[in-house]
């Protein structure tokens, strides 16, 4: 009996292994509903009807990020973002949010490398009200110098509180793309320097607005609960008539390959643990080799059954932790110019960075040279595949994803096939992406270390 019991526990064992090995072949069909087309102002309209619950999400996407702020004023795209939520003609300050917050639903907005977007989700019959909203900032946002200082002060300790005062203040973004990266584009701090933040001026706000917050510079997107044609009038009544602008130019954000490893030494006077960091340049979203790169992170980092953090906090026991991404703040197909894959380890005390980046290195050159297992190829498909549905049944997360391939790719339809050429992924391109791009001469490494504390002499 008991030989039984083991004989069919390891049969059940081999049914679950091969099962997950062939689930990379099964991928559920997208048929997303997508009506897209543009105001003659040139704003991007994209609608997504979808009737699983009451609830809609209203969203602008703006083409302006960090990359794009202009030199001498880091952190303004940031800084612009919380002016847009300080009332408009017929909108009151901190009225836009008290007006859906009253209505049962929720906003924020986000500033990104290459994009800020606005949005609220809120009853489906509510619909026509998010819409006047994100049309009366976009037509007559209130900016006055009252305004602007408030908000100066607000992102001045925003930035103290969540970076200058912080243990590490995000060295895993800030300080890694300003070293990783040689244009100041890529390179610069967007959560914004102090000094900079405070120097901007009343007609760098306007200059701003006027340039990057035109409807030719943006797309409206309406998923959830709607009807179509109804959506298309309550577009054209409210942002038909709002005008165009010349459009933007934009910023070179190209970058020469990196050929030589850089390494950089730091103090941290708050940290009581050292930490890693480090960012391995990506190929560009149209390139061969960026589905393969993308499925290699997952295998590397994906989660805690991944190599690097299998080895690195459970076998060899170096690291307290480990986290990172292909994008660090999105996903694949949010940002637009080029990318680092980043990641970042805790270690412990006792032990050194390089011998952290030697045993990364090792499961980097397991991968050169044997490859990876159908397994492993296979899971990372699915967790690949399971993120990605779980964004696009959400509100908000089918709305972010529509809006970005809008307005980066002119073309939200490709929601539906956007997981293609991640499904034909094989084990040979994975071995072929960790031996193009995991090198060290295309990496960054920052080691940042706790300060050493003065020294107390006896008597004092």
């Amino acid at each position: 009996m008991r030989r039984l019991v083991v004989t069919c526990l390891t049969l059940m064992m081999v049914i679950a292994s091969n099962l997950s090995i062939n689930r990379a072949a099964y991928a559920k069909p997208l048929n997303i509903p997508v009506v897209y087309y543009k105001l003659p102002n040139g704003l991007k309209v994209v609608i997504s009807e979808e009737h699983t619950a009451p609830v809609v999400t209203v969203a602008v996407y703006y083409n302006v990020g960090f990359r794009l702020e202009p030199k001498g004023r880091t952190g303004f795209a940031h800084l612009f973002e919380h002016m847009m939520f300080q009332g408009s003609a017929n909108v009151k300050k901190f009225e836009h949010a008290k007006f859906v917050e009253a209505n049962g639903g929720s906003l924020n907005g986000h500033t990104d490398f290459d994009y800020t977007n606005y949005y609220q989700t809120l009853p489906s019959n509510r619909v026509e009200l998010g819409l006047w909203l994100e049309s009366d900032r976009m037509r007559s946002l209130d900016i006055s110098e009252e305004n602007l200082k408030n908000q100066q002060a607000v992102v001045s300790e925003e930035v103290r509180v969540n970076v200058l005062n912080q243990p590490y203040q995000f060295f895993e973004w800030i300080s890694l793309w300003e070293n990783a990266f040689t244009n100041w584009n890529n390179a610069h701090n967007g959560y914004g320097e102090l000094s900079e933040i405070n120097a901007a001026t009343i007609d760098d706000v306007r200059s701003f607005f006027k340039t990057y917050y035109a409807p030719n510079n943006a797309v409206l997107t309406v998923v959830g609960d709607v009807d179509v044609n109804e959506v298309k009038k309550m577009v054209e009544k409210h942002f038909a008539a709002l005008p165009s602008q010349p459009t933007p130019p934009r910023a070179d954000l190209t970058e020469p390959p990196q050929t030589k490893e850089k390494r950089v030494a730091q103090t941290d006077k708050l940290a009581n643990l050292p930490a890693l960091a480090t960012g391995y340049h990506v190929p560009l979203q149209n390139s061969p080799d960026f589905p393969a790169m993308a499925l290699l992170v997952q295998i590397l980092q994906g989660d805690d059954s991944s190599r690097w953090y299998q080895r690195l906090v459970k076998e060899k026991e170096l690291t307290l932790d480990l986290t990172g991404g292909l994008n660090y703040f999105g996903n694949e197909f949010d940002y637009t110019g080029p990318m680092i894959m980043t990641t970042r380890t805790t270690y412990k005390p006792g032990h050194t960075a390089d011998e952290v980046i030697r045993e990364m290195d090792a499961v980097i050159a397991d991968i050169v040279a044997k490859g990876v297992t159908d397994k492993e190829l296979a899971d990372a498909k699915v967790r690949y595949r399971s993120n990605f549905y779980s964004q696009v049944e959400s509100s908000f997360g089918k709305t972010h994803l529509l809006s970005a391939l809008a307005l980066f790719r002119d073309d939200p339809q490709q929601i539906n096939s956007l997981l293609t050429p991640f499904e034909n992924v094989t084990a040979a391109q994975i071995k072929g992406a960790a031996a193009k791009y995991l090198v060290a001469t295309n990496r960054t490494v920052i080691d940042r270390v706790p300060e050493a504390k003065p020294q107390i002499k006896s008597g004092q």
